[in-house]
């Protein structure tokens, strides 16, 4: 999901103003009185097949408003007790930290927050981890060999690479990257890592991670780096025979491999309080993780004991860095790095 200029959406929060009309699936505000409002920053294969088994198994109709996570986070600050959001859905952690420290969010039934590892929920409770996925190389073997492929973070940030690296600095996914490098080496290495990132991506500095993906297959960029399942998912969509690219893996617990927390909360402001309850119940369920497990949005399922069916790298198996969802934190301060060399 995109990054808009943090300094823009706190200063909206701040003063209340609502962005209005950012909605793919508007209406009246608010739903009526037995209907749930989900405002969804996840992906929307992902989340129509949740929704669609939850109102199945309970009768709750939901309301879905979807648009970048960001935006959702910055909706609500803005429109504080006044929102007319039951639950928010996210593809990163970094949103619901940010309303968590407003204040903005109610506390997660312990049962629910049970059913996830304690480590890819809230640390105070107040939302809980539903998928993740991590942060992976994708590249063209016509064009750079896996042995010529960066392993450790830092060196994106190699002249060897000038031209030859896709970035998508604007997406979400790529904050915790720079959070995790900014943790490992400091801010001022942290700086110049990405004023290097900058001038090796160049012209191939895209809005997104689909774009990168699909650059890269192509061969018109040699590598890129993204999160796992946007490579899974372009497979899944053009066939074997066209999938031209490859995904590798940074060092083990290199601070650029990665893994992000997709999440979901409910509202403190919340009029339908036990339903959206039940929606965070049924998304750690044993069915929600399964729906994940064996979709194409090739997430990880993290609730429950479930283990996704779908042929990738196995969740147990991957080798991250250290990094807590406490230590990610807001994502303000990796924007702030950012924008300070003009990536965003």
């Amino acid at each position: 999901m995109r990054v808009t200029s943090a300094r823009r959406l706190l200063a909206l929060a701040a003063t209340g103003v609502v962005l209005s009309g950012l909605f793919t699936a508007c209406g009246a505000l608010g739903g009526g009185a037995d209907t749930l409002v989900l405002y969804n920053g996840q992906h929307l294969q992902t989340t129509d097949a949740l929704v669609s088994a939850f109102e199945k198994a309970t009768g709750v109709n939901v309301e879905i408003r979807s648009n970048d996570e960001d935006y959702l986070a910055e909706e609500i600050a803005g429109e504080g007790s006044h929102s007319p959001a039951d639950v928010l859905f996210t593809e990163n952690s970094q949103p619901l930290e940010h309303l968590g420290d407003l204040g903005l969010l109610a506390r997660v039934d312990a049962s629910t927050l049970d059913r996830t590892p304690a480590s890819f929920n809230s640390p105070a409770g107040d939302w809980v981890g539903v998928t993740a996925r991590v942060s992976v190389l994708v590249y063209n073997p016509s064009l750079i060999r896996k042995s010529q492929l960066p392993t450790h973070v830092l060196e994106l940030a190699d002249p060897q690479y000038k031209g030859r690296l896709a970035i998508a600095p604007g997406e979400t996914d790529f904050q915790p990257i720079v959070t995790s490098v900014e943790r490992a080496y400091g801010e001022a290495a942290a700086l110049r890592w990405l004023q290097g990132v900058k001038a090796n991506g160049g012209s191939h500095s895209y809005s997104d991670n689909e774009a990168v993906t699909d650059e890269v297959n192509r061969g018109a960029v040699a590598f890129g780096i993204v999160n796992q399942y946007y490579w899974y998912r372009l497979g899944a969509q053009i066939g074997a025979s066209s999938l031209h690219s490859r995904i590798a893996y940074f060092a083990p617990e290199d601070p650029g491999y990665v893994v992000d927390v997709s999440g979901a909360a409910v509202l403190a402001s919340s009029k339908h309080r036990a339903a959206a309850q039940k929606f965070l119940q049924f998304l750690t369920s044993v069915e929600g993780q399964e729906i994940i497990a064996h979709s194409t949005s090739f997430e990880y399922p993290i609730a429950s004991g479930v283990t996704t069916a779908q042929p990738e790298t196995p969740f147990s198996d991957l080798r991250p860095y250290e990094i807590t969802v406490a230590e990610l934190g807001d994502g303000l301060s990796a924007v702030d790095l950012m924008q300070r060399v003009g990536l965003l």
